[in-house]
C-alpha cells in the first residue's frame, strides 16, 4: 500500500510541475490527407525549385474533413527533403493563414504513425506474453519515463530552466520509480538506486569536466543548430544540453547494470543467509564484471551504429586520424560514449559495496 501511495504522490507532483510548463496552443493545424491526383506543372513559380506538381488532396481529419483541395507541391531535387507523392498516398498537411488571411496548405510529411503504432503494439504484446507481471510493470515504468521526459523535462528546458538541473531531477525520479516498481521495497532496490544514481552522476561529471577541457560546443548536430532559431527565442546553454543528453542516455544502461547486480546479491543472501558482507561484495563485483564486458560493448556499438554514415564519409575521403579526432562532432560522440561506459563501470562497485553494507546491517531483504 505504501508503495502505491508513494508512486501516486510522485505522479501528482509531476503533473503539478508540468502544468506550470504548459505550452500555448498553436495557430498552425496539422491534418491528414489522401492524395487523389498528381499532375505535372510546366514552370514552377519558385526560383529554387526545378519541378512543381498540382496535387489534389482529400482532407481526412479536422474541420475541413471530406473537402477536396488543390495545392502546388514543389520538388527541389534534394532526396533528403523532397516528398514525391502519387495517388493513394496518405500525407500530413500543414494548414495556416498567411498575412492576407488566405488559407495555405502544404504537404509536410508522409503518414507513418500507423506503422509506428503497429510496432509499438507488437512490443507491448511480446512484453506481456514473455514477461507477464514483470512485463506489465515494465510498460508502466516506460510510460512514466516518457511522461516525465515529455511533460516535465523538455517543457522545463523550453521555459529556460537549467537543462542539467532538470535532467538530474528527472533521472532521480525515473530511477526511483522504475526500480521500486520492478524490485519492490527491498534492500536490493535501495542498493540499485544508490548504485545507479552514483554511476550516472559520475558519467555526467566526467563528461562535463572533459567536455569543458576539449571545448565541446554542443552544436555538433543539425538539430542543435536549429534550436538557435526557434520562435521562443531562448538562449540555450548548448553545453548544458549536451551534458544533459549524456546523463539521460547513460541512465537506461546503468539502471540495467545496477538492478542486475543488486538482484544477484539478494539471491545469494537468500540461498546463504550466513554469507559475510565481504563475500557478498566480492560476488556482486564478479557478477558486475561479467555484465560490464557485454554492456560496455552495447553502449559503444549503439553510438557507432548511429554514426555509420559519418564514419563512411571519413573512410571515403581518407581523412587522417588526427583530423577526425579533433572534429567537434567526433569528440562529442567519443565523450558521450566513453562517459556513459564509465558510468556503467562505476555503478558496479557502488552497487556491490552498498548492497553488501545494507545486507550486513539489516540482514533481511525487505526495507523496514
Amino acid at each position: 500500500m505504501k508503495k502505491y501511495m508513494l508512486i501516486l504522490m510522485v505522479l501528482m507532483l509531476m503533473f503539478s510541475i508540468s502544468s506550470a510548463f504548459a505550452n500555448e496552443d498553436s495557430d498552425i493545424l496539422v491534418e491528414r490527407a489522401k492524395v487523389l491526383h498528381v499532375e505535372d506543372m510546366e514552370d514552377p513559380d519558385e526560383e529554387f525549385f526545378f519541378e512543381a506538381k498540382l496535387v489534389t488532396l482529400e482532407l481526412l481529419t479536422g474541420i475541413m474533413k471530406g473537402d477536396v483541395v488543390e495545392i502546388t507541391h514543389f520538388i527541389s531535387g534534394n532526396t533528403a527533403y523532397d516528398l514525391p507523392v502519387k495517388p493513394g498516398d496518405r500525407v500530413l498537411v500543414v494548414m495556416e493563414y498567411n498575412e492576407e488571411g488566405v488559407l495555405e496548405i502544404h504537404i509536410s510529411e508522409y503518414v507513418r504513425d500507423s506503422y509506428v503504432y503497429f510496432i509499438l503494439g507488437l512490443f507491448v504484446v511480446l512484453l506481456l506474453l514473455v514477461g507477464r507481471k514483470t512485463g506489465l510493470k515494465s510498460i508502466l515504468t516506460l510510460s512514466l519515463t516518457i511522461l516525465i521526459v515529455m511533460k516535465f523535462l523538455l517543457p522545463g528546458i523550453l521555459k529556460g530552466h537549467s537543462p542539467i538541473g532538470l535532467t538530474v531531477i528527472s533521472a532521480l525520479i525515473i530511477t526511483f520509480i522504475t526500480i521500486l516498481v520492478i524490485g519492490g521495497f527491498k534492500l536490493k532496490s535501495l542498493a540499485a538506486i544508490l548504485g545507479v544514481f552514483g554511476g550516472v552522476m559520475a558519467a555526467g561529471l566526467i563528461a562535463f569536466l572533459i567536455g569543458s577541457k576539449v571545448r565541446l560546443t554542443g552544436l555538433s548536430s543539425e538539430e542543435a543548430m536549429m534550436l538557435l532559431y526557434i520562435p521562443q527565442g531562448i538562449a540555450f546553454d548548448f553545453k548544458e544540453l549536451l551534458f544533459s543528453g549524456i546523463i539521460l542516455g547513460a541512465l537506461g544502461a546503468v539502471m540495467d547494470v545496477g538492478m542486475s547486480i543488486a538482484s544477484s546479491m539478494e539471491e545469494i543472501k537468500r540461498v546463504n543467509p550466513t554469507v559475510s558482507a565481504r563475500e557478498l561484495v566480492v560476488s556482486g563485483m564478479n557478477v558486475g564484471k561479467d555484465i560490464m564486458g557485454t554492456m560496455t560493448n552495447t553502449l559503444i556499438l549503439a553510438y557507432v551504429g548511429s554514426a555509420i554514415p559519418l564514419l563512411l564519409l571519413f573512410m571515403a575521403y581518407e581523412s587522417s586520424v588526427i583530423k577526425i579526432l579533433n572534429l567537434d562532432i567526433v569528440a562529442t560522440e567519443i565523450v558521450r560514449a566513453i562517459s556513459g561506459t564509465i558510468g556503467i563501470i562505476l555503478a558496479i562497485p557502488i552497487t556491490a559495496i552498498t548492497g553488501g553494507i545494507l545486507y550486513h546491517k539489516f540482514g533481511g531483504s525487505k526495507i523496514k
